[in-house]
């Protein structure tokens, strides 16, 4: 029956193939990236993740698949917010999502998720704790397992990893069933612990995965965003504990529920949120998203909510007037200071809108229902939150590496909070997200120490909000989330919504 399904969608695809116009001409700063194709559900999906694999930043997106065709508009910047001049990414993406993209491998049901010998995948998952991918890689070294490739998430005080590993001695995957049921034993008993005997869970596969799309499912499937009493609080807000602000409404009389999301800007946070929405089966029927047009909150203590006073008031009409009259409004810090004055405000750039149904064509229509969605999408934007001190390390790959940085940051009182290992060309590139063991910024002697011990190692500290600072407590930075970035400037009010009939 899948063969058939598969056969009927690429004859679909041949006789309606997709049309890809990459535009660098039409838009100043940005290169527009226009995708056109016969709808099917997870295709939004698709290109984004696409996009993401890239590290292209998407500054604006407008979405439409209502009926049988698939119109999004996407505008992109690279890593340096430059237009993509570089003509085999360009290449790239107009092979992968054009007309070439449906007859270069069967189409799949689950995306991201190929058969491939070239290593072996093992996937984690249970409740996070200190020194625990330390004790991961420690086991995996003892079993003559080289990691070639790894993520690895924590959120709400679980941790999920998908690990690429091969054997030392041949540098391929592992295939002996004998080995692999050992590998899955031992590592199964090191997630367990003391604490974790029923909800742990080790798989070992030969399947090449799309890991963060993976890691987006294990951690949806072992129900993480629900909240419990081990869990830290939300990170999106820095120290003050801020969630991602995420509303959910009906639009009856198209027969929509309406999805509003506000947070920080950052990389690949529309695949997050994308990628949620098709797991839980939903379909973006619409959708906007402008990280380009800014907001400005005041700044105050993490434990107060920021006081009206005239002053502000009159600040909060010049604002107000700025995103009434002009469509993209780009802040910069001459305009702060010269209509906000000498008090310090955080600028947050996300706005977001789907229209959604369910895969059965009804929108959401129960409290319950409504409610985990909002309880997913926030737990999909935290999940790749950047919480704690950035560290970046590059040097010659070999064997029991990652075991010997995992030990060094446990010695120093260190946990990992989130991770992303690769290797090329001999080369390994890690980059570890750390704090101390009380879940506080990392001092500079433990820095330092760190550097010595890792000797020759290139080792990059990105200096942010996990870093001590100089700056008096009552300075600290709080973004507040109003509410009211969607009011003036919503799809529904373009009146760009219409019903599939």
């Amino acid at each position: 029956m899948l063969d058939m399904d598969d056969a009927y969608e690429r004859l679909i695809r041949r006789m309606n193939p997709p049309r890809v116009v990459i535009d660098n001409d039409s838009c100043e700063t940005e290169t527009v990236i226009q995708v056109d194709s016969v709808n099917k559900h997870g295709i939004l999906l698709e290109v984004v993740q696409i996009l993401a694999d890239l590290n292209l930043i998407i500054k604006k997106a407008y979405i439409s698949s209502d009926g049988g065709w698939f119109m999004d508009v996407f505008n992109v910047t690279d890593q340096d917010g430059k237009k993509l001049m570089d003509e085999k990414i360009i290449g790239y993406i107009q092979k992968s999502l054009g007309p070439d993209a449906s007859f270069s491998q069967p189409l799949r049901r689950s995306v991201g998720v190929t058969a491939d010998k070239k290593h072996t995948s093992i996937e984690l998952i249970g409740s996070d704790r200190p020194g625990l991918l330390s004790e991961v890689c420690a086991v995996l070294t003892n079993l003559n397992c080289n990691v070639v490739e790894a993520e690895v998430w924590t959120h709400n005080a679980r941790a999920a990893a998908v690990v690429h590993v091969t054997d030392t001695t041949t540098g391929t995957a592992i295939e002996d069933p004998k080995r692999l049921s050992s590998i899955k034993e031992l590592l199964c008993s090191v997630l367990k612990g003391n604490n974790d005997l029923s909800t742990a869970k080790t798989s070992v596969s030969l399947e090449v995965v799309h890991r963060q799309r993976r890691l987006h499912q294990m951690m949806y499937e072992d129900r993480d965003y629900e909240r419990t009493e081990r869990a830290a609080p939300a990170r999106e807000g820095d120290a003050t504990g801020l969630k991602p602000q995420v509303t959910l409404t009906d639009c009856s009389e198209k027969d929509y529920s309406v999805v509003m999301m506000q947070s920080k800007d950052r990389p690949k946070l529309l695949f997050d949120t994308v990628c949620t929405l098709t797991d839980m089966q939903y379909v973006v029927f619409h959708g906007k998203v402008d990280t380009t047009r800014m907001e400005a909150y005041q700044v105050c203590q993490p434990d107060f909510r920021p006081q009206r006073t005239q002053t502000h008031m009159h600040r909060e009409r010049e604002r107000e007037r700025w995103f009434t009259k002009t469509t993209h409004v780009t802040i910069s810090k001459g305009i702060i200071s010269s209509v906000f004055g000498d008090n310090r405000f955080l600028i947050l750039s996300i706005t977001k809108e789907y229209y959604i149904r369910h895969v059965d064509g009804f929108p959401i229509n129960s409290e319950p229902e409504r409610q985990r969605v909002i309880q997913c999408l926030e737990a999909a934007i935290e999940r790749r939150a950047s919480e704690g001190l950035r560290i970046e390390l590059s040097t010659d790959d070999r064997v029991g590496l990652l075991s010997d940085v995992t030990r060094i940051f446990r010695e120093n009182s260190l946990c990992i909070t989130r991770a992303e290992i690769t290797t090329k060309d001999g080369q390994a590139v890690d980059t570890f997200y750390v704090q101390d063991i009380s879940g506080n910024p990392v001092d500079s002697k433990s820095i330092e120490s760190i550097r010595q011990q890792l000797g020759k190692m290139v080792m990059k500290v990105k200096q942010g909000s996990a870093l001590p600072s100089s700056t008096p407590p009552q300075e600290t930075i709080t973004g507040f989330l109003f509410g009211n970035l969607f009011k003036a400037r919503s799809l529904h009010n373009f009146r760009l919504i219409r019903s599939c009939s």
